[in-house]
C-alpha cells in the first residue's frame, strides 16, 4: 500500500500548495489532513446503514468535515493548476474563507472509506490492478468532499472531469514513459536455422514504423541471438535511438567505442544463463563499471546500467557516474502471489523515486508484458521502458505492427504516480 499513501500524500500536498499560493490566511503548517479507512465489504455496509440508510456494501463512501463553501473554494484555488477549461473555473470566487492559520489546528478535509474486498473485485472486473482501483476511489472520495455530486448528468459530467484533473496532479505534469523495444529474440529465431531470416534489422524497422521510441539489441559474449553484423547494421539504418546492452568487457567496450550507439547498458552476463537474470553488481564491481562508463563517456557514450531496486546500488551507479539506470522489473514480474507483486512494486517505485531525485534518467524493463506492464507504467519516474520478449512473442501471433502498437497503448495510458 506504499503506493496508494503516496498517492494520496501527493494529492494533499497539491491542495496545501495551491491554498497557500491563494491566499496569506490559508498558509497552513502542514499539508491538509485527510482521513482514509481501509475496511471489509461488512465495515463499509454497517457505516452505509448508519449514515445513509443503505444496508448493503459499496466502493466507497466520503464525509466532508468542511463546509461547502470552503469545498467551493478549495474548488477555486485548484483551477488556476488545472485546465483551462474546466469546470472549476466557473466557480464563484467571491466566497469569504472563515479560515486562519491562528485561528485553530490545521485543515481537516474529512473521511473517505474504501471497501478493499470490493475494490479487488471491480480491479479484476476492470483488468488493471488494485493500486489502481484504489487510487480510482480514493480520487472520487475526495472530489465529494470538494463538492461535487454525481446525481444528475451534467453534474456527473464536471465531477468525471474532476476526477481527470485529480489524476492530472498524480501525473506529475502529464510525463509519459518511451517505449523501446528489444529484437533480440527475432535474431533468435533466425539462429535457430543458422539462416539469415527473419533479420532483426528489418523487425528494428517495422517497430520504429508502430511507434516505438528506440530499438534495443544485447550483444552477448557467446553471440547466441544478436550478430556483430546486427549491430553495424542498426546503427546505420536505426532512425530513432539504439540502445547497445552488453557486458563491461574489453572486446564489448571497444566494439562500443567503434559503433557508436546512442546509449549503452551495461548489464551482468553469464554463459549458462537463458537471459539476465538480475541486476549489475555494482558496489561489487564498482572500479570495474567505473573504468568503463569513463571510457565510454570519453566516446562521447551515455551508459545505463541495469540494476535491482535496491537504493545502494542506485547510489553506487550515481557514483561511477553513470547518465541512467535501467530498474531490472523481473521479481515483480515473475512474483508468485499478489502480496509478493506488491512488495516488489514498492521496491521499484521507491528505487525509481531515487533514481530520479539523484538526477539519473530511468528506465525499467525485464519481464514485462501486456498484463503486468499498465502499473509500472503509472510510474512517472520512469522515463523509458524496455521491452521484448513479450511483444516478440505476441507478433508471432497478430503481426510485429500491431504486437508494438498494443504494447504502447499500455505504456502510454499509464496514469503515472
Amino acid at each position: 500500500m506504499l503506493a496508494f499513501e503516496r498517492a494520496a500524500h501527493l494529492l494533499l500536498r497539491h491542495i496545501s500548495r495551491l491554498l497557500s499560493r491563494e491566499s496569506a490566511s490559508l498558509v497552513f503548517k502542514d499539508e491538509p489532513q485527510l482521513s482514509i479507512l481501509l475496511t471489509t465489504d461488512a465495515g463499509i455496509k454497517e457505516l452505509n446503514a448508519l449514515w445513509f440508510s443503505r444496508p448493503w456494501p459499496t466502493n466507497v463512501i466520503s464525509f466532508a468535515q468542511q463546509s461547502y463553501a470552503l469545498a467551493y473554494a478549495l474548488a477555486y484555488a485548484l483551477a488556476d493548476d488545472l485546465a483551462p477549461n474546466s469546470a472549476f473555473h466557473q466557480m464563484d470566487a467571491s466566497v469569504d474563507l472563515p479560515l486562519d492559520r491562528s485561528a485553530g489546528p490545521n485543515l481537516v478535509l474529512g473521511d473517505i472509506v474504501i471497501s478493499v474486498e470490493t475494490a479487488a473485485r471491480e480491479a479484476v472486473q476492470a483488468g488493471i490492478s488494485l493500486q489502481q482501483r484504489m487510487e480510482d476511489l480514493l480520487i472520487h472520495g475526495l472530489a465529494h468532499i470538494l463538492g461535487e455530486d454525481h446525481e444528475e448528468e451534467s453534474a456527473a459530467a464536471r465531477m468525471q472531469q474532476r476526477e481527470y484533473e485529480f489524476r492530472s496532479i498524480l501525473n506529475g505534469g502529464n510525463n509519459m514513459a518511451e517505449l523501446c523495444i528489444n529484437v533480440d529474440h527475432i535474431a533468435t529465431i533466425r539462429q535457430a536455422r543458422g539462416g539469415s531470416e527473419p533479420d532483426p534489422v528489418t523487425a528494428a524497422s517495422l517497430v520504429e514504423l508502430a511507434g516505438a521510441d528506440g530499438i534495443v539489441v544485447h550483444l552477448r559474449e557467446d553471440r547466441r541471438h544478436i550478430q556483430d553484423r546486427d549491430v553495424e547494421l542498426l546503427r546505420r539504418t536505426v532512425k530513432t535511438r539504439l540502445n547497445l546492452e552488453m557486458a563491461a568487457t574489453e572486446e564489448m567496450l571497444s566494439i562500443a567505442c567503434e559503433i557508436k550507439p546512442d546509449v549503452v547498458t551495461l548489464v551482468p552476463e553469464r554463459r549458462q544463463e537463458l537471459t539476465t537474470e538480475g541486476g549489475l553488481d555494482v558496489i561489487a564491481h564498482r572500479d570495474t563499471v567505473k573504468r568503463a562508463v569513463s571510457r565510454l563517456h570519453e566516446a562521447g557514450i551515455p551508459v545505463s546500467l541495469f540494476v535491482n531496486p535496491e537504493e545502494d546500488q542506485i547510489r553506487a551507479a550515481q557514483e561511477v557516474q553513470s547518465d541512467c539506470v535501467e530498474i531490472h522489473t523481473g521479481r515483480y514480474a515473475d512474483a508468485p502471489s499478489p502480496s509478493q507483486e506488491d512488495e516488489e512494486f514498492d521496491r521499484i517505485l521507491e528505487a525509481a523515486q531515487l533514481a530520479a531525485e539523484l538526477g539519473l534518467r530511468v528506465h525499467a524493463g525485464h519481464g514485462l508484458n501486456y498484463h503486468n506492464v499498465t502499473r509500472v507504467a503509472a510510474i512517472s519516474f520512469i522515463d523509458e521502458f524496455s521491452i521484448g520478449h513479450a511483444v516478440i512473442a505476441r507478433a508471432a501471433l497478430v503481426g510485429l505492427e500491431r504486437a508494438v502498437r498494443e504494447m504502447l497503448s499500455l505504456v502510454k495510458r499509464g496514469l503515472p504516480l
